[in-house]
């Protein structure tokens, strides 16, 4: 059998009698199969284009067979920085080079015997087709999503509510925040009023990070910029805020989600399309502001001793300091806080590098009073027992009670440290409530 000769035969029969053309027939159902638009480089057609055409095209032609009428094109995404960063390379004129691999690109699909609805073919390139991509984005600037009706409505509506009511009672996808009146926005000047019904409309500008290519002249999406460097190019890429067109797909998440559940595609092309939409809930948790800790209330029959130890001046000055201890804490320190933390021992709460009246401890146990140090070698140095000393006593004097370990203790037999702390905990009884900066003994 002669291939070379049968192939352009019925290729030239379907493509003279149009055989894949779409007909507008209302008496058959009807099946859009749309394949994704390759980029028409110079070097044509790779194995990934058939890969996923020929999947798509056994379809196409199954649901011919059961009666469908299908709307099955073809098109080109030529319109963007690939173009344009080959006319940079080459030195060549965009639209001349996108014309020529446009027809190599369609000789290709053709010879495969691809079942296309050529009448329809597509570029995006071409003003006949991008007029369209910009009348949508007026489309979507000119509406705003109402989450009330789960949809979106022309801005005119969300105006003439303004007019009458205000802003209180719209439920919209904004990131504006402030209330305003039907007599306040008589007041706003029309370029105020503006830039109110720009934070309401689809598309929207905004300020965000963004992946900058300044060789490209252009940002890039995530996916574009591989170890700081585009994809296309290798260029460097920097982060830089800048304003640009935003469009509130977000609005449109629980849809897309729900849509979802309703088609018949595998579970993992299904959930990466989830993780894509990124749709996530969150919860805004209002706390109040301490400059320095706060006493705890004392419920019936506890005694809570609560955990002010500094005035406000030492807490600011100290505080610092314990939060570097806590970071750069030693190989004995991170055990027994593993041991302690989480009233481990008989339900007891310890507290690691904790300021108390100008010191920091290493643990203290607040409700005992008992502070735990841990000694390394430097602390049997002479002129560093005479400041533990010193520190010791004025803790005394505040009514705390200090235990010793040593490095090797802590780490050698921490089980033998914990039984001592669990005996030092019994026996410890503090004296009167724990308040800020109580009178020394």
């Amino acid at each position: 059998m002669n291939f070379t000769e049968i192939d352009p035969k019925w290729q030239q029969y379907w493509d003279e009698n149009e055989v894949y053309k779409t007909t507008e027939n209302p008496n058959k159902p009807k099946y859009y199969i749309l394949d994704m638009f390759p980029y028409p480089s110079g070097a044509g057609l790779h194995v990934g284009h058939p890969l996923g055409y020929i999947a798509s095209d056994i379809i196409a032609r199954y649901k011919r067979h059961n009666g469908f009428e299908v709307l099955h094109p073809m098109g080109y995404d030529a319109f963007g920085l690939p173009a344009e960063q080959f006319a940079i390379d080459t030195g060549n004129h965009p639209a001349a080079f996108t014309e020529k691999n446009v027809k190599r690109y369609e000789q290709q699909l053709k010879m495969l015997g691809l079942s296309f609805d050529w009448s329809r073919e597509v570029n995006t390139s071409d003003p006949k087709f991008y007029k369209w991509t910009q009348w949508i984005f007026m489309q979507l600037f000119n509406s705003w999503f109402d989450k009330s009706e789960n949809k979106a409505k022309k801005i005119d509506a969300l105006e003439a509510a303004f007019i009458k009511d205000g802003n209180s009672n719209t439920h919209a996808a904004t990131d504006y925040e402030k209330v305003f009146t039907a007599a306040d926005w008589a007041g706003f000047s029309s370029t105020q009023k503006q830039e109110i019904l720009l934070d309401y409309r689809m598309a929207y500008i905004a300020e965000s990070e963004v992946n900058w290519c300044p060789q490209l002249g252009t940002v890039l999406a995530n996916e574009e910029v591989k170890d700081g460097f585009s994809e296309r190019g290798g260029y460097p890429v920097e982060k830089k805020k800048m304003k640009q067109w935003v469009l509130r797909i977000t609005a449109y998440a629980d849809k897309l989600l729900d849509g979802l559940n309703t088609i018949d595609w595998p579970e993992a092309v299904k959930e990466m399309q989830r993780n894509w939409i990124g749709k996530s809930v969150g919860a805004e948790v209002s706390f109040g502001i301490m400059t320095s800790p706060q006493p705890l209330s004392k419920g019936e029959g506890q005694e809570n001793p609560g955990y002010i130890t500094n005035s406000q001046k030492q807490w600011s000055t100290v505080s610092p300091f314990a939060n570097k201890n806590r970071k750069d804490s030693t190989e004995a320190e991170d055990i027994l806080w593993q041991a302690v933390r989480n009233r481990q021992i008989d339900g007891f709460k310890f507290r690691r590098q904790h300021p108390i009246e100008g010191y920091i401890p290493d643990f203290v146990c607040l409700e005992k009073r008992l502070v735990v140090e841990i000694d390394g070698g430097y602390h049997y140095e002479k002129d560093q027992k005479e400041l533990d000393e010193a520190r010791t006593l004025h803790l005394n004097s505040y009514g705390y009670t200090e235990i010793r370990f040593s490095n090797e203790e802590v780490i050698n037999d921490i089980d033998g440290v914990v039984r001592r702390l669990g005996i030092a905990l019994k026996e410890t009884s503090p004296q009167g409530d724990l308040t800020l900066n109580p009178s020394p003994k």
